[in-house]
């Protein structure tokens, strides 16, 4: 039995920093090139023990491990934990969160915990961004340790100052964490590990304290035995001069070239060989290399490479691949039930599309914590199948396609003009959600207005003192509305019940205005009462409403004055008509 390298995650909240803590580690600038400078998808990255002895030789002088390195995997932006599976479980062996020392916990750092602790993935915490303390001195590439004893003390207050509430913050809810050197139980406490991912300071006691749990706790996890390919598709992608290929994290046993093997797909399992398997070089990245990849005749768990195959049709990312070892039926069973996406779908909701499994998955969680309904998923293109299938369905805000990383189809695009639907699009998850829900409120809006131009509003008025206009023919008084609104042609009430008149026009100083809202004091020209007779100075009155129209009222979005002068209107009319509104 050999051991293999722990796989491990990388991941927490947006712009926290986790693809430079990366970056850094392997001096590439992949965070660079991401969309909005927020990883989109997953890309894996083997570290060596070599260069880990090297970066730590500070820490650990001559100390050998028998953990052979580290490869990590990048997770999008601000999903909590990809879904990548492994075996039903989770992809990774240990996780490493990162957290911004300036910012704190955030609802997706929680999240993320929540979930490491539910997939029970030993976790330690970067405390990033140390650099930007105020009165740190910063000292890059350096062991943490070290650079703290050289701290001024102010600089030593601020860091423990911002840790301490993080670590209160932790307790708060539920977990035990301090600093890495003052741990002396690991499976009792989280440890965090301050860190500068921008200038390498800390890096060491960060790989050191991964590679020592990995060899502490997981070693037996760790030994793997010769064996057909277990591995889960990253990406499925177009490569120039290659053509389309797979980019796979094997993480059992051993693919070599020409191996016949199982990938998942959005149907039945494909059955294909392995014609060419690509190898990053070490500390190079398989989603954005630097340099070329070597060809090699075969690799072993725990590994990050790029597959070509004789056919790839409909293998979908995040899918499973297994090498065909003597029960092929068994390994068609397991593709079969690691290919299923786990997304809860509803009758009336909207329609999400993404290019891979993982993404779809990451797209459904954050659609669930926002609380939109998912009546339909599917990856891939937007199609013109997609776009009938979305506009045939429910109330206008799920007449929507969500699409993560996808393309509108050149009929698509063609056909979406004439449909009752709407189509969004981004490569940022939480800014396809954002646009989604900045959209619905302001159709809420705009369908509001609408509403409350068919029918009557409930609107309440005060006649002001040393304001008046004109006596009568019609009377032209100064009101100010107190709460709801008025508009031209509506009726007015006074406090008995009794009609008044009608409102003719409305100004605004010089400015004839189609409604006055609550808290704006306008001129009213009203058709019908004399001031000093029918109405006076200082007059409470009402707009009036129709009976079947009180429905309509109850049943739109009122602040709680309008509500209560729906009330007051109520009490008013049944002075004349004891059973109105009942």
């Amino acid at each position: 039995m050999s051991t293999r390298q722990p796989i491990v995650s990388v991941l927490g909240h947006v712009d926290h920093g986790k693809t430079s803590l990366l970056d850094r580690i392997r001096g590439s600038a992949v965070v660079q090139r991401e969309a909005g400078l927020i990883t989109q998808h997953i890309g894996a990255t083997e570290v060596p023990v070599e260069h880990i002895y090297k970066v730590c030789r500070p820490l650990i002088g001559n100390k050998k491990f028998n953990v052979p390195g580290l490869l990590f995997i990048d997770t999008p932006g601000h999903q909590s934990f990809t879904s990548l599976r492994a075996r039903g479980g989770a992809l990774a062996d240990l996780a490493v969160l990162v957290i911004d020392i300036n910012e704190g916990l955030k609802p997706q750092t929680i999240e993320s915990i929540s979930i490491l602790k539910r997939f029970k993935t030993p976790f330690i915490i970067a405390m990033n961004k140390i650099d930007l303390l105020e009165g740190w001195q910063t000292a890059p590439n350096k062991p943490f340790i070290l650079s703290y004893k050289e701290q001024t003390e102010e600089g030593r207050a601020k860091l423990d100052e911002r840790m301490y509430k993080i670590i209160g913050d932790l307790y708060e809810k539920g977990y035990s964490a301090d600093r890495y050197d003052r741990i002396e139980d690991f499976t009792k406490a989280i440890a965090i590990v301050p860190i500068s991912a921008r200038n390498g300071e800390g890096l060491p006691d960060l790989l050191l304290v991964l590679i020592g749990l990995a060899q502490r706790f997981l070693e037996e996890q760790l030994k793997t035995e010769e064996g057909p390919a277990q591995g889960t598709i990253l990406e499925v992608k177009e490569e120039k001069g290659l053509g389309s290929t797979l980019d796979v994290i094997i993480y059992g046993g051993t693919l070599h070239r020409g191996d016949t093997v199982i990938l998942g797909t959005k149907g039945k399992p494909l059955t294909t060989k392995v014609k060419a398997i690509l190898k990053p070089k070490p500390l190079d990245e398989i989603r954005d290399p630097k340099d070329r990849f070597d060809t090699v005749k075969e690799v072993s768990a725990a590994i990050g490479v790029k597959l070509m195959c004789q056919s790839i049709e409909g293998v979908v990312a995040g899918g499973p691949l297994r090498g065909i070892g003597g029960n092929v039926n068994e390994a068609l069973d397991e593709v079969v039930n690691e290919t299923k996406v786990n997304i809860d779908i509803v009758d009336a909701g909207v329609y999400i599309k993404a290019d891979a499994i993982g993404s779809l998955e990451a797209l459904a969680f954050e659609c669930k914590n926002a609380e939109i309904p998912i009546r339909k998923y599917d990856t891939g293109a937007i199609s013109r199948k997609d776009i009938i299938d979305a506009a045939a369905y429910g109330v206008p805000q799920h007449r929507v396609i969500l699409g993560f990383n996808v393309d509108l189809l050149p009929e698509a695009k063609e056909a979406l003009p004439s449909y009752p639907m709407k189509v969004f699009t981004n490569d940022v998850v939480y800014r396809l959600i954002e646009d989604y829900l900045k959209w619905v409120e302001e159709e809420k809006r705009r369908l509001d207005v609408e509403k409350r131009a068919e029918y009557a509003f409930p609107g309440k008025v005060r006649l002001l003192p040393n304001c008046v206009f004109r006596v009568s023919k019609p009377a032209i008084v100064g009101v100010r509305v107190l709460a709801g609104r008025i508009r031209p042609n509506q009726t007015l009430l006074n406090t008995d019940g009794v009609d008044i008149g009608k409102i003719r026009s409305i100004r605004s100083g010089e400015e004839v205005v189609k409604e006055a809202i609550q808290g704006q004091e306008v001129a009213v020209a009203i058709e019908g009462p004399t001031v000093g007779r029918q109405i006076n100075v200082e007059d409470i009155l009402y707009v009036d409403l129709r009976e079947t129209s009180l429905k309509e009222m109850q049943a739109m979005d009122l602040n709680e004055d309008d509500r209560m002068v729906l009330e007051e209107l109520k009490e008013v009319k049944r002075k004349t008509d004891k059973f109105w509104g009942m």
